[in-house]
């Protein structure tokens, strides 16, 4: 039997009038934020950036001064790298803490920078974010813009990304990229390093940009309060790249830091000491090696400044341990060991000195404003760090 039905009527669609903010991207406020921040860069400007608005990349002259250069480098090498600063970024917004981050961006590439030898030219930042907050944003690229003018070094551009998809509410990521110069010859290189050689170990300023996965599994799994001030870490807690000529610590209430601000004391930047120590020894390499402490401690970041016939063997009761891992030893019941494989411990960055300059080097560089151990020596080995 044959059946009939009626047809449905078909509404017409309504044509899609979609923008990009619609999708969660605001390129007003991106523009707004960007334009901004001129006078920030133009602070880090030494004479060598030209000046280049509008332009897609940043320029910057390495003859600005021709018999200058040719006097400081013959062979002149470029080098590079890039670095961030690990979940240290969740900890900032968990603080809604912002104003420190950007120190440690830069810290992380000029102190692994002059380990070679090199001086820092020029930075550069990328900044991926789901929504643009001007103020967050702002106080992020004002510590970019610090750090660069300690590190005596151009922020000649960036890189700021919306990306709402991709990144929850709350969520950013930082990377940084910087690039230096070293003439060949004066190059740090491993080979140089000889039996006997003392090794120096210059003060972090606290755990710097690594191992904060377990600094934060510490925090939840122990109870602790970001916003409590802890008497185990009175006098923690240092507002800026370095510890010279920064008297104010804590929060500025007579009370101390809370734990949170302990937790975000920016990276200690190396760069000034460093570089100025090795201008005072034109001829004379006293320097075999040098290594920045980061992830991984002593062990796995020394033994890259040695090569496969000697061993650094370090003394560990050679300098004191800042009590801000002590406490997070204790309060998350982590082993020594692990506490080592991980962190700094105190020592943010190493030099491998020839034992007749040791104590100069030493002198040289507590004139500088920083705080010097001996913490080791060179032995015949098989390129490995031994901690006794």
């Amino acid at each position: 039997m044959a059946t009939t039905s009626a047809k449905r009527a078909v509404r017409p669609r309504k044509p899609l009038k979609l923008t990009y903010a619609s999708s969660g991207v605001n390129l007003e406020e991106k523009d707004t934020f960007t334009d901004g921040l001129v006078g920030m860069m133009r602070r880090t400007y030494g004479p060598r950036v030209i000046d280049n608005p509008g332009g897609f990349a940043g320029l910057f002259r390495l003859d600005f001064n021709e018999k200058l250069f040719a006097r400081n480098h013959k062979h002149p090498v470029l080098v590079a790298c890039a670095d961030g600063v690990g979940t240290k970024l969740k900890l900032a917004a968990d603080m809604k803490k912002y104003d420190t981050i950007g120190i440690d961006l830069v810290a992380m590439n000029v102190n692994d920078m002059i380990v070679q030898g090199a001086e820092p030219l020029f930075f550069l930042d990328y900044i991926a974010t789901p929504k643009v907050d001007k103020a967050m944003l702002t106080d992020i690229v004002k510590g970019v813009a610090d750090a660069c003018v300690e590190s005596g070094c151009a922020l000649l551009g960036g890189e700021t990304a919306e990306m709402p998809d991709v990144y929850a509410a709350g969520d950013f990521d930082l990377a940084g990229f910087a690039v230096g110069v070293v003439d060949l010859d004066r190059a740090i290189d491993p080979c140089r390093v000889e039996v006997g050689d003392v090794v120096l170990g210059l003060a972090s300023n606290g755990i710097h940009s690594n191992g904060y996965s377990l600094v934060r599994k510490v925090v939840k799994e122990a109870g602790l309060d970001l916003g409590k001030v802890y008497p185990e870490l009175a006098g923690e807690g240092i507002k800026g790249s370095r510890d010279r000529g920064i008297k104010k610590k804590g929060n500025g209430n007579g009370k101390g830091a809370t734990l949170g601000e302990v937790l975000l004391t920016p990276t200690r930047i190396y760069v000034k000491p460093i570089l100025k120590l090795l201008a005072s020894y034109k001829v004379k390499k006293v320097i075999g090696g040098m290594a920045h402490i980061t992830g991984s401690g002593m062990s796995g970041n020394l033994c890259r400044a040695l090569h496969p016939k000697v061993d650094a063997v370090i003394d560990t009761k050679s300098w004191p341990v800042p009590a801000t891992f002590k406490f997070l030893q204790e309060r998350g019941g982590v082993d020594e060991a692990e506490m080592r494989r991980v962190f700094n411990m105190g020592i943010g960055y190493c030099l491998i000195v020839r034992p007749t300059f040791a104590k100069a080097v030493k002198v040289h560089l507590k004139k500088l404003g920083e705080k010097v151990y001996e913490i080791g020596v060179i032995e015949k080995g098989k390129g490995e760090v031994r901690e006794v």
